[in-house]
């Protein structure tokens, strides 16, 4: 999966998960509810790509 993401994808990641334990560091509750929605939105934004991958036949 990493060699998937490349260089870009990996910084990003790691800056989101940097941010998220910053806020977790100051409220560990509203960091529950970032993290939550972030995980909602990476479903869905899955949910999407399988679906317009099947459109076009790739999946």
């Amino acid at each position: 999966m990493i060699d998937r993401l490349g260089t870009a994808g990996i910084v990003g990641a790691l800056l989101l998960l940097a941010g998220l334990v910053l806020v977790a560091w100051s409220s560990p509750v509203v960091a529950v509810g970032i993290a939550l929605v972030l995980a909602g939105t990476g479903l869905v934004v899955k949910g999407l790509a399988t679906s317009l991958m099947k459109q076009f036949g790739f999946a």
